[in-house]
């Protein structure tokens, strides 16, 4: 073990000072009206899963405000997209049946948090749902239950000034998804650039 490394939660627990109250207090196990009409204005959830031997994993999930569906107080659900294939997440899902999910509106420097049970379902009734109007009917969805709902303060995402476009031309440089291939695999980043850019446009065309 590396030196320095924490051990257990006395420990860690005695690096910080308490919980407010209310930061200790505000996780709920249904979801508000403000919650729900939150969700009903997302468009890009994170969603977070494990493995079966705790291995975690976090995925983007993107769509047209309204593609997260509030199914009633106690349950939401996402709708199947084009991805990868890889199937990462969904594996997870079918062995170690919990999730997390994180909200993000862009502009909004606070975020929504549920974590709970989850599945993956075919059922009629929930895909009929979960299909939004610019979207191809799912094939399958992801329903997660709220055992903890909770909003996210706007600290995070104010340090990274997130959302403020002075911060944005120092980020200019980062590299994009063809340059890390062409770093991980070899070859012209414009080659990867290229392949990438027909990739996405027939993706998002078969939604």
């Amino acid at each position: 073990m590396e030196p320095g490394t924490i051990t257990d939660v006395d420990q860690l627990r005695a690096l910080h000072r308490p919980p407010n109250p209310r930061a200790a207090g505000k996780v709920t196990s249904c979801v508000d009206e403000a919650s729900a009409r939150l969700i009903s204005l997302c468009p890009l959830v994170l969603l977070s899963t494990a493995d079966t031997d705790g291995r975690c994993d976090v995925s983007p999930r993107g769509g047209p405000p309204g593609f997260v569906k509030v199914l009633d107080d106690r349950h939401v659900a996402l709708p199947d997209m084009g991805g990868n294939n890889r199937l990462d997440s969904s594996i997870n899902i079918v062995t170690n049946r919990h999730a997390g999910l994180l909200f993000v509106v862009p502009g909004k420097d606070e975020t929504l948090r549920i974590n709970g049970p989850a599945w993956l379902t075919t059922a009629a009734q929930v895909l009929d749902r979960t299909q939004h109007p610019r979207l191809r009917r799912p094939r399958m969805a992801l329903v997660v239950e709220t055992a903890e709902l909770f909003a996210h303060c706007a600290k995070a995402f104010r340090r990274g000034r997130v959302w403020d476009p002075a911060s944005w031309d120092d980020l200019a440089g980062a590299p994009d998804l063809a340059e890390i291939y062409a770093c991980q695999f070899g070859g012209e980043s414009g080659a990867y650039r290229s392949v990438l850019v027909d990739s996405y446009i027939q993706s998002l065309a078969a939604d």
